[in-house]
């Protein structure tokens, strides 16, 4: 690996062609400098996205099977002029791609690897690993890996936009447990960064994307035997009769290190009804103790049980599946407000009333932040350790023909969030951000040191697919 001392002195050496190149020259020129692994193929469907809608539309893919299949990738398309995208899971729901017919995707699901330093205390996570292909290899080792909630989303790209998950609260988030990268930068070196070259460092954690591929990083692990890593998790069912006394409880409740509570409007049996997820992580007797004000009010249904940390994310996966449209729409906000929700529920059910929209989903996400905040607001350049609460919607349809009505509810929930936000300013977590936010929205006060950095680390802009800085 090569260190980011030079970088300036190689950016200005780096050259751009002017001319796209045909599919045959791409195909004929960039295969000869790929690893025997690696493919180039003309089939999107060969990393096919989790959402249609606003998905970028490659007419070229290249599925690499080692960190230097990345970096040949990366000279070759930008000495070309050729717009890219780095890909693992196809999860990122954002509506701003612009990648077209022209561009190439760059499928890093041959990056799958999860592997563990002698002591356990390490782990080296591919560019290409899902969540739950790391937290498979890390129970089957006896090691417990802070990690995002959802299985199928990448591991790392998850992580690098803030890294939200079950043990926040214990570790921090994701970025809070990095130890280094291994990044293609935008003059096609591939380097280590660690903490000692800082702005790259600041700016990988909470707007990576922007600055470069991550092909895989180092972060901190715990030894744990398998019979320690479980928690007391699963679902409280409410009617809709509860909201207000739900809603409330929420905002009340004081989340200790080991908890963190989720609130669902969904659809379960043809009848949309309000779900609660709670997690603990301890005894089911202390998860029923720190959450007796939910459980108080009277849940119609309780599914929890003590489950190991391999188990954790299966009530999720029904969010896995890929195709449809989902045009997502989500807001930070720090007051649960029960009449506020009263409104969110009534459009929700008006949405429903439109044909094959019965997945569609509204969610927020509640984690301790105490743990969060003790790393700093400047620690790096994710900016939302003060927001208490991530809400987004989910509408999830077919047919196009339903956009605009999608794109009303949606923006609709996200304005009735931020009326009563108890902020100074709209906010948006980046990785759930609908592709619409100013900078300041999901950057906030880091929106500055970032376009700065970007002139110095990416002038030609090569990374641009990802809220543009």
């Amino acid at each position: 690996m090569r260190s980011s001392t030079g970088l300036l002195s190689l950016l200005a050496g780096f050259g751009l062609a002017c001319a796209h190149p045909s599919r045959g020259l791409i195909d004929s020129e960039l295969q000869a400098k790929l690893s025997t692994g690696a493919s180039i193929s003309h089939d999107a469907s060969v990393a096919p996205r989790w959402s249609e809608y606003g998905a970028p539309h490659p007419g070229t893919v290249v599925s690499v099977a080692t960190e230097a299949d990345v970096q040949a990738t990366v000279q070759y398309l930008v000495k070309k002029n050729i717009p890219f995208l780095a890909q693992n899971g196809g999860h990122g729901w954002s509506g701003a791609f612009t990648l077209g017919q022209n561009g190439v995707l760059i499928n890093l699901r041959g990056l799958n690897s999860t592997t563990f330093s002698a002591d356990k205390t390490q782990v080296t996570i591919g560019g290409g690993a899902a969540i739950h292909e790391v937290i498979e290899q890390a129970y089957a080792n006896d090691v417990q890996v802070l990690t995002g909630n959802c299985n199928c989303v990448g591991a790392l790209g998850a992580g690098l936009g803030g890294g939200y998950g079950n043990l926040v609260g214990l570790y921090g988030l994701a970025i809070d447990n990095y130890l280094s990268f291994n990044v293609v930068l935008a003059n096609g070196s591939l380097v280590t960064i660690t903490p000692a070259q800082e702005d790259l460092w600041w700016a990988l954690r909470g707007a990576g994307p922007n600055f470069g591929i991550v092909t895989s990083a180092v972060m901190k692990s715990t030894p744990m035997k398998q019979a320690d890593n479980t928690a007391w998790t699963g679902g409280l069912w409410f009617t809709e009769d509860k909201i207000e006394k739900v809603t409330q409880a929420i905002e009340d409740l004081k989340l200790e290190a080991p908890m963190n509570i989720f609130l669902y409007f969904l659809t379960s049996n043809g009848t949309p009804t309000v779900l609660v997820t709670v997690f603990y992580f301890g005894t089911e007797a202390e998860g029923r103790a720190a959450f007796k004000s939910i459980l108080d009010i009277g849940p119609y249904s309780d599914t929890t049980a003590v489950l190991p940390q391999s188990q954790w994310n299966a009530g999720a996966d029904g969010f896995c599946t890929k195709g449809g449209r989902k045009p997502t729409y989500s807001a930070g906000f720090n007051n649960f407000v029960p009449t506020t929700w009263r409104q969110i529920w009534n459009d929700y059910n008006q949405f429903l009333t439109n044909p094959n929209t019965s997945a569609t989903t509204v969610v927020v996400e509640c984690y301790s932040l105490e743990k969060t905040q003790s790393f700093g607001s400047d620690s790096a350049s994710f900016a939302n350790r003060d927001i208490r609460f991530n809400g987004f919607t989910i509408s999830w349809y077919p047919d196009a023909s339903l956009d605009a009505k999608a794109e009303a509810f949606g923006s609709g929930f996200r304005d009735l969030l931020r009326a009563d936000d108890g902020l100074s300013s709209n906010r948006t977590y980046v990785n759930f951000a609908f592709g619409d936010e100013e900078n300041q929205e999901v950057y906030n006060d880091s929106t500055s040191r970032l376009q700065q950095l970007k002139k110095k680390y990416d002038p030609y802009n090569v990374f641009n697919q990802w809220f543009d800085l």
